[in-house]
């Protein structure tokens, strides 16, 4: 176990911050966040885990129409940011550092959502062919209304928003979701992005709105602040791409000149696009390992092997950091390992939140 404790506890430089370890807390959905605000027992929840080299909240939208899911916090209101304050104030008291994931979710949404019952935004009039779970029910994801260009500016300014939100609440910074078929990865997509203009066809064009958005968060809070995270050739919410490999060696050198805080890269496509991107990107890169681009969790030794190789500066770790709040304690003891309990993974109360014992509980 000492060849894993030297690898994931050496300190890193991340923009004006040095992580302590090289432990990742990614981001985890846990639809706990009752009308977008969130409770009290969030503070708890990421506190207990401020241990992290850095915690990446769950997905939060930066808009009424950015969300997707039942339940999920927001950073798009005073009431939302007086609720994330409480949380970044718990990960700060115990040496912690935090950035928030703004995630807006684009296709990936239902009226049922939204005040005005209006249709989800993406960049084409294309349906995921999924469903979203309701207290009703599960209910078939409609076919979104294609954005115009005033659209896409109002998109990027939610960004900017969210992130000067963010700021306000206390955050370290911001990731930009740019992941498992949310709204910049619609654009990414050729299935998705069915656009003529300037933001589809081309892949110049298909990652125009990921560069602008990057480009005018980090304008607004500092580009080491700032975060993106990427997942090539995932499929999931019925995401297809042709040309994963050029479409992200285009993105990651458009991206590079901005010096962001880093790449936080879901592997899915295979080893050799991970290798492609550590190659052209030139700041911290943060890997979820997934060589064969299943979707197991990520394991202790799966992250050492990769760190060893030198294939990343950070590895992010899931459900292992939901169900352990003292990871790298039981890492650097070998162990045991909680595990986590599906059933109570979205919504619900503290059980299977923060109920999860310590070592030294």
């Amino acid at each position: 176990m000492e060849e894993i404790v030297s690898h994931f506890f050496e300190p890193l430089p991340l923009g004006k911050l040095t992580l302590p370890n090289r432990l990742v807390m990614a981001p985890m959905t846990r639809s706990r966040a009752k009308g977008g605000v969130q409770t009290p027992l969030a503070a708890d929840y990421y506190g207990q885990r401020a241990g992290a080299g850095l915690i990446i909240t769950e997905g939060t939208q930066p808009c009424v129409i950015g969300q997707g899911y039942i339940d999920t916090p927001g950073v798009h209101t005073p009431e939302q940011v007086e609720a994330w304050r409480r949380v970044t104030d718990a990960v700060h008291e115990r040496q912690g550092r935090i950035f928030v994931q703004i995630m807006h979710s684009g296709r990936i949404g239902h009226p049922s959502l939204y005040p005005d019952g209006a249709l989800p935004l993406a960049p084409s009039a294309v349906a995921s062919g999924g469903k979203m779970y309701t207290p009703e029910g599960m209910l078939d994801h409609p076919t979104p209304r294609a954005m115009d260009l005033e659209d896409i500016a109002r998109a990027v300014e939610d960004h900017i928003s969210a992130a000067k939100y963010a700021m306000d609440a206390g955050f370290d910074g911001v990731e930009l979701h740019g992941a498992n078929g949310y709204l910049i990865h619609q654009f990414l997509a050729d299935n998705t992005n069915l656009r003529t203009d300037a933001y589809g066809g081309s892949v110049d064009n298909r990652i125009r709105f990921a560069v602008e958005v990057a480009q005018a968060v980090s304008d607004a809070i500092g580009p080491e602040r700032v975060g993106i995270r990427l997942s090539p050739a995932n499929t999931t919410n019925g995401i297809e791409e042709s040309d994963s490999a050029a479409l992200y060696e285009a993105l990651i050198r458009a991206l590079a000149p901005l010096n962001l805080a880093y790449v936080h890269l879901m592997e899915f496509g295979g080893r050799d696009i991970t290798k492609l991107i550590r190659r052209e990107w030139p700041g911290v890169l943060i890997l979820n390992p997934h060589a064969t681009g299943e979707e197991a969790a990520v394991t202790p030794e799966a992250a050492e092997e990769v760190l060893a190789e030198g294939l990343c500066d950070a590895v992010s770790i899931g459900s292992l950091w939901l169900a352990n709040p003292d990871l790298p304690a039981r890492i650097k003891a070998g162990g045991p390992y909680n595990t986590p309990d599906p059933e109570t993974f979205y919504g619900g109360d503290h059980r299977g939140y923060t109920d999860y014992p310590t070592l030294d509980g």
